[in-house]
């Protein structure tokens, strides 16, 4: 949004107030580049923060939400700036929008605004100029320019994984002493039908304001128990009132602020799901208010540690989509909750359906990028998927002894959840993402924890996903009773994939499901009546890796077993399913072996070289059709599917946007066969003409191939994950 022209003067004084308002920035450890001790400003407003809900639902859509958030340590509220041209927002922070289990609704659209008043007479928080709204690492701020000497600061940062704090910082500049009073007020944002909107009730607190949720089982659009709260605590004394679905906190006792003087007065927001976090949460925050200034250089440390690491070997033009990534990363971190064990990240907070459950495929390419970073909470959420693999002995599928379910939620099966899955799992990435976040953080006992589950995962794809024992797997779908009809298996097995509508899972190319049977004639389970080259790719890399997780375990005996198990998978893949007349690999036939080839090509074919299966002249095949404008090198390159194919729809889905975590592992695949300069130009390509991240738009679920616009799900974590290596690796 373009700002107003101010007069000199105005800017002047107000760039006077912010600068002495903000945070100061604290220099990095030294790098190597010119750019070693970069300004906290550098990174000011990456990604665009302002906005206001016009609506308790996301979006207009009721599904994509249209104002940019901001949230940490796994809060389930997140938070926005006021837009310049809208005052009624002035004095607070937008939203929050919080997440009702599963789905994240809007509580109002600015739930605390504060107010200064002299002498009975409110005061205009603009009156010296146009407010400064800044989104910076770790934080969100507001500077106001209240004219006559005052000066007013906002400042919000996460405490806790529940908890925000909010300190607003009166300054008096001028000649003579001010006494000024403060009060706060906020009104809900209802949702506009039943029972939704009988959920949420507004209630005084003897600390401020505190909003109660009754019981709400609405399983697609919101779900509470009756006991999560919202709650709005104050350091001072204050009292409060409420008139229906508004309120007003005042200030028990003005205050004088002398020439020079400043005042700061601080108070939490808490959201929690249960009476114990409640109450847990009550005495964190407490000693937040006792202290904020400890809190505030805890969490600034803990950002320039997050900045540093996730710009170190950045190029200098791109460490601000770097640290994009990173925020968005964060903002979509989720704090163990409901059936969530451990911390995790959701896909996007900004999407519907996507921000309240980990999924398996997600998770592994997130962690990866998280463990730039961060790799406790990598190693975190790789453990909130191991919580819920299947163990053997299972009461409700012992055949799937192994198996990581596709998706986990708030609300498992035994609580009424409809999202969580396992009709089917993802693609076997989670070898790889665990060496990742090793080499990154170094915990030989992580890797000691999750090797056994990593090597129960494995078998499983082998014993459920092999139908004709030939050591090359299909997707499949699981015994489950909504895989009750062979379409809803090969729908199952299309998004056990991930690609879950490509082309060449149509059932009208001839694509079907056979049953699996155990040695009694058990069924199960079901595979495609495929075997695909991106699956048994991945599971040569996944053996490649195990056998480097037994080696550092000292387990000689198994990683000579897994090496052998990888050069044999990977034999096939070069083997059986790369065509030589056309330069690409391919599903193949189940039981015929023929590749598939009238399917069109498609983005999975380069995986054989992210994993290094490709013999040199494949690599060189394949490289030829990535660089090819009538193939993957579109304007905007590496899309789903050739443009080339009778399939291409630039704009659905898997047959034709391009996705980030396939594009990187196209261009890392290039890398790994010294294609090197090829590498570089596709990257600058992408990062380039994919629409905002060289802005401070949202990175996207994928993007259309010819345009470079926008698609789907803005702020999606898997994009964010695979830019960071995507940005650093040469």
């Amino acid at each position: 949004m373009r700002r107003r022209p101010r007069t000199p003067l105005l800017l002047a004084l107000l760039l006077a107030v912010a600068a002495a308002c903000l945070p100061s920035p604290v220099a990095a450890r030294p790098r190597a580049d010119a750019a070693a001790q970069e300004p906290a400003a550098r990174y000011d407003d990456v990604l665009d923060l302002r906005g206001a809900p016009a609506a308790a639902l996301p979006g207009d859509a009721k599904d994509n939400n249209p104002v940019n958030v901001f949230a940490d340590q796994g809060a389930w509220h997140a938070y926005a700036l006021p837009l310049a041209d809208k005052p009624e927002g002035y004095g607070g922070f937008t939203g929050p929008l919080y997440i009702a289990q599963e789905y994240p609704w809007w509580l109002s659209t600015s739930f605390s605004r504060i107010r200064l008043s002299e002498q009975g007479r409110a005061l205009d928080l603009a009156a010296g100029g146009e407010p400064r709204f800044t989104a910076r690492p770790g934080s969100l701020l507001q500077a106001y320019d209240i004219g006559g000497g005052l000066g007013l600061t906002l400042e919000l940062r996460y405490a806790t994984h529940r908890t925000a704090l909010v300190r607003a910082t009166v300054r008096n500049t001028g000649r003579a002493p001010r006494t000024l009073a403060a009060d706060w007020t906020g009104s809900l944002l209802r949702p506009v039908e039943d029972p939704m909107r009988q959920a949420p009730s507004l209630r005084a607190a003897p600390e401020g304001v505190a909003v109660a949720f009754a019981k709400v089982r609405a399983a697609d659009d919101f779900l509470t128990d009756g006991t999560e709260r919202f709650e709005v605590r104050h350091a001072d004394a204050v009292r409060t009132t409420v008139a229906g679905d508004s309120y007003r906190t005042e200030l028990a006792q003005p205050f004088t602020l002398a020439p020079g003087g400043r005042r700061s007065v601080d108070w939490t927001e808490s959201y929690t799901f249960t009476r114990a976090e409640r109450a847990s949460e009550a005495r964190a925050a407490r000693q937040v208010l006792a202290d904020p200034g400890k809190t505030v250089r805890a969490v600034d440390t803990r950002w320039r540690g997050y900045v540093e690491r996730v710009t170190d070997g950045v190029p200098v033009a791109r460490r601000r989509l770097a640290v994009k990534a990173l925020e968005t990363l964060v903002t979509n971190w989720r704090g163990a909750a409901g059936d969530l064990a451990h911390d995790g990240i959701t896909p996007s907070l900004s999407y519907k359906w996507f921000a309240g459950g980990f999924w398996a495929w997600d998770t592994w390419k997130q962690a990866v990028g998280t463990a730039r970073f961060d790799a406790r909470l990598a190693r975190s959420q790789i453990r909130a998927m191991f919580d819920h693999q299947i163990p053997p002995g299972s009461t409700t599928r012992p055949q799937d002894a192994g198996m990581i379910p596709d998706v986990v939620f708030y609300n498992g099966p035994g609580r009424g959840g409809t999202n969580w899955n396992e009709r089917n799992s993802k693609p076997p990435l989670g070898a790889w993402s665990v060496w990742q976040v090793y080499r990154r953080g170094g915990d030989k006992d992580f890797l000691r924890e999750v090797y056994p589950k990593l090597v129960a995962c494995e078998r499983w794809w082998y014993r459920n996903r092999d139908h004709d024992h030939d050591g090359l797997a299909e997707y499949g779908a699981t015994v489950d009773p909504a895989n009750d009809s062979p379409a809803r298996q090969r729908l199952a097995a299309a998004w056990e994939s991930g690609m879950d509508d490509a082309p060449r899972f149509d059932a009208a190319l001839g694509t079907s499901v056979v049953p699996n049977r155990d040695g009694a004639g058990r069924v199960t389970g079901y595979s495609l009546t495929q075997e695909s080259v991106d699956l048994n790719a991945y599971l040569a890399a996944d053996q490649g890796y195990l056998g480097r997780i037994a080696a550092e375990l000292g387990e000689r005996t198994a990683a000579e077993g897994w090496r052998a198990r990888a050069a044999a998978t990977a034999r096939a893949v070069r083997e059986r399913m790369y065509d030589p007349a056309t330069g690409w690999f391919y599903d193949t036939g189940l039981g015929t072996g023929a590749r598939l080839t009238e399917r069109g090509r498609g983005i999975e074919g380069a995986i054989a070289l992210w994993t290094g299966v490709a013999s040199p002249s494949q690599a060189s095949a394949v490289r030829q059709h990535l660089l090819d404008p009538g193939e993957f090198a579109t304007p905007l390159p590496l899309p789903a599917v050739a443009r080339s194919s009778p399939y291409f729809s630039a704009r659905q889905y898997w047959r034709g946007p391009v996705w980030l975590d396939q594009a990187y592992f196209a261009i890392a695949g290039l890398r790994r066969y010294g294609f090197g300069h090829d590498a570089d130009a596709l990257t600058a390509r992408l990062t380039d003409g994919a629409a905002g991240l060289t802005g401070n738009g949202p990175i996207r679920e994928n993007y259309d191939p010819l345009t470079g616009a926008g698609l789907n799900a803005p702020n999606f974590s898997w994009s964010a994950a695979l830019l960071l290596p995507l940005l650093t690796e040469r």
